[in-house]
């Protein structure tokens, strides 16, 4: 077993991991040719321009070495933005998503030093361990500061339970604290935020049919057609410039496959050919599609005068009959999928309750698949499918590789692809909106690293066999194995914490792949600035994926806190770590796709509590293992108090999440009359819901509402189009 020389020599090579990272990152960030890679946030906001230069050296390398003396001036700077300016440069969702590393540090900081203070020297005087004999027990010197050092039935487990009530009393405290900030912070942005589509817009699905009314069309087909002549107008763009550059001789390409076969004819001409064509093509699509009476789908993008109408329509219902006119919330325009708002009403729920389905068995029988992948990575396996390629892999070389190799590839490559199949389940559910796709597969994520990731590694087998262990034992006995296994897989978790939480976090600083394929599209892929840009954009936080990451170091730190304190520090710099790399991140390279206003938070509160109570389960289930009994019973309310508090909170506060209060509304409204009494709402919502595959190449938005969207706290799609960030592919949908 690993004993505290060998975690700390394992703690030395994350470290020096960690700082090769934050130095490599140092050095890569100065200079001027990856100036697109570690600064992309600020580029495409026109703040930061490319490096000019009379001496063509000084374009690609820093000469300036006073700059390499101060290389981690980057640190200080990320903590120095006020987070108000965060807000506004970044978005409030930003802003909430890096406080729940904030949160992180608040609970397990003082959780570490009072554990420390008070269960570290209780356990090491109890000193079971050492009187055992090493003939009788293999244990560490990690398992000495451990619960696992105090006697069987003895009564220092008292300090064990009153500790685990004072940890959760502080873990509550500090969620509380935190959901009434995030509340306020959400309420004061929507109050102080500039005027947004989706402030007056409502989202009404399962409408009516009515042949005289047009509501939303299912544009699929012309969708592509729109992607494909965007396409086609970059090639257009690059010979028309290459041109330019050399007039005295016309570019010109092939007709055949990727340019390179086929008749050779003029660049510029061919293109414009082909571009005249697929536009007579989308004008013809949009007149069916307007013309077709199934091309309309039963819901509806509707508009009002006020906020004040919009938030009444929203958050009432409309009929007596609770299955039509079904209002919520429009998601800001950019946010809108508008893939999902095609699928009727009605298979929603049959929808939900398949994929439900699928994910339980994704969950618990995910081993299979990789199972039967993994068997071809058997010798007699593949001589068995494949026997002429026996006398190839017989070599010990070529045999190594596939038993040591290709298993634990086939695992990574699962691993891989598990975020994009739990998305396309989400996708299958229906939700119309891209924050709501992420929360929704975060969701699935976070039971998928709860089962096979921490119940997994706790008992050591697969989702499946855990699920037959539950099934044949009693609940009671489940939660002792369970349990009983936890301080034996404490070095397990600190060496995980520390690969994936140190190394891993700062590998993210470094961002090595967007780096290097950076500069591969740059050099052979890049022929406008459009795709300049496109090459160059960082993307957003993955919420889906790293989210439910943290909620496993939450539950990891709940759990250990009364078990194993000697976890915690380990925890709290991850954090504290984390917490300063992703305000780097975000204020300097990440660019959100949506703001949804950090309505994410209520699923970030319900994920810490319910790990919480996981936590306090297991409790329960070890102290009844080691002769405490009666003792047990007194834990037995403290899940029940965990629950009522999360209750609590949920009706304190979710309600700002979901709602948005009608004084403000008004407030917001009499304002904006007050201040603008001649502005026309109907020219600035008239095309801001208009599906992509319907808005022309001479697109422009409405003059009234330039010069507010020049400068926006959350710039909108239509402010995107001006350049100041390139369409992503999920905002040419398939309606």
């Amino acid at each position: 077993m690993a004993t505290i020389g060998d975690i700390c020599v394992s703690a030395s090579i994350n470290l020096l991991s960690a700082l090769a990272f934050l130095f490599a990152f140092g050095i890569l960030r100065l200079q001027p040719f990856n100036d697109r890679v570690y600064f992309p946030k600020w580029y495409l906001k026109g703040i930061r321009g490319s490096p000019t230069g009379s001496n063509r050296v000084k374009k690609f390398v820093n000469l300036d070495f006073g700059t390499y003396i101060r290389f981690l001036n980057w640190m200080p700077a990320a903590l120095h933005m006020p987070e108000p300016e965060l807000i506004d440069h970044a978005g409030l969702d930003s802003a909430v998503y890096i406080r729940i590393y904030l949160l992180g540090v608040k609970i397990f900081a003082p959780i570490t030093l009072l554990a420390f203070m008070v269960l570290v020297p209780v356990n090491w005087f109890g000193k079971t361990l050492q009187a055992r004999g090493p003939k009788d027990l293999t244990f560490s010197s990690i398992d000495k500061i451990s619960i696992s050092n105090i006697p069987f039935g003895s009564d220092r487990f008292w300090v064990h339970i009153v500790m685990s009530y004072v940890f959760s009393s502080w873990t509550c405290y500090s969620l509380y604290k935190e959901y009434k900030v995030i509340a306020e912070m959400r309420l004061r942005f929507l109050a102080a935020e500039r005027r947004r589509p989706d402030q007056f817009t409502v989202l009404v699905r399962n409408v009516p049919p009515d042949p005289d009314e047009s509501v939303v069309y299912n544009a699929n087909k012309l969708a592509c057609i729109a992607a494909e002549k965007k396409k086609l107008i970059n090639w257009h763009v690059y010979y028309q410039n290459k041109y330019e550059r050399n007039p005295s001789k016309r570019p010109t390409t092939r007709t055949g496959f990727l340019g390179f076969l086929g008749n050779k004819v003029d660049a510029i001409d061919h293109y414009t050919a082909i571009i005249d064509n697929l536009s007579k093509q989308e004008a013809e699509e949009r007149e069916s599609i307007i013309n077709n009476p199934n091309a309309v789908i039963p819901a509806a993008f509707v508009s009002f005068k006020t906020r004040w109408a919009a938030a009444v329509c929203a958050q009432t219902q409309q009929t007596s009959n609770p299955t039509i006119w079904l209002t919520e919330w429009a998601p800001e325009p950019r946010d809108v999928f508008w893939e999902n708002l095609a699928i009727p009403y009605f298979d929603l729920n049959m929808r939900r309750l398949l994929m439900a389905v699928a994910l339980f068995f994704l969950t618990f029988f995910f081993m299979i698949p990789i199972a039967l992948v993994q068997s071809l990575a058997n010798i007699e396996a593949i001589e068995k499918v494949l026997p002429f390629l026996k006398p190839i892999i017989e070599k010990p070389s070529i045999k190594s590789v596939i038993q040591g190799f290709l298993p634990g590839l086939a695992l990574k490559i699962f691993l891989i692809m598990l975020p994009k199949i739990l998305m396309t389940m989400s996708k299958m559910e229906g939700i119309t909106s891209l924050s709501g796709l992420d929360r929704r597969s975060a969701s699935k994520y976070y039971l998928f690293v709860l089962v096979n990731v921490f119940l997994g590694s706790v008992i050591t087998g697969t989702a499946f066999q855990q699920l037959g262990q539950f099934i044949n034992q009693p609940s009671t006995e489940f939660t002792k194995t369970v349990g009983s296994t936890i301080p034996m897989k404490a070095t397990f978790f600190i060496t995980y914490i520390m690969i994936d939480g140190w190394a891993g976090i700062a590998a993210e600083i470094l961002r090595l792949a967007p780096l290097i394929t950076f500069h591969v599209k740059n050099t052979f892929l890049v022929k406008t600035e459009q795709d300049r840009q496109n090459a160059m954009d960082p993307g957003s936080l993955e919420f889906a994926t790293s989210e439910p990451r943290i909620q496993l170091y939450f539950m990891l730190g709940h759990v250990y806190a009364p078990v194993t304190p000697f976890l915690l520090p380990f925890i709290v710099v991850f954090f504290a770590f984390a917490y300063m790399i992703f305000r780097h991140q975000i204020i300097n390279v990440y660019n959100q796709q949506y703001e949804s206003g950090g309505s994410f938070w209520p699923d970030i509160h319900g994920r810490v509590i319910s790990g919480l109570i996981i936590s306090q389960i297991l409790l329960m289930g070890l102290l009844s293992t080691r002769g405490t009994d009666k003792s047990t019973l007194v834990l037995i309310a403290q899940p029940i108090l965990t629950l009522w508090f999360h209750r609590y909170c949920k009706g304190r506060f979710e309600s700002a999440f979901v709602k948005f209060p009608l004084e403000e509304a008004m407030v917001k409204d009499t304002l904006e009359r007050a201040v603008e009494p001649n502005l026309n709402l109907r020219i600035y919502l008239q095309d801001a819901y208009v599906h992509p595959g319907f808005k022309g190449d001479d697109f422009q938005k409405p003059a009234i509402i330039d010069d507010e969207e020049n400068n926006p706290l959350i710039q909108t799609t239509r402010a995107s189009r001006r350049g100041s960030k390139p369409e992503s592919d999920s905002e040419t949908g398939s309606y």
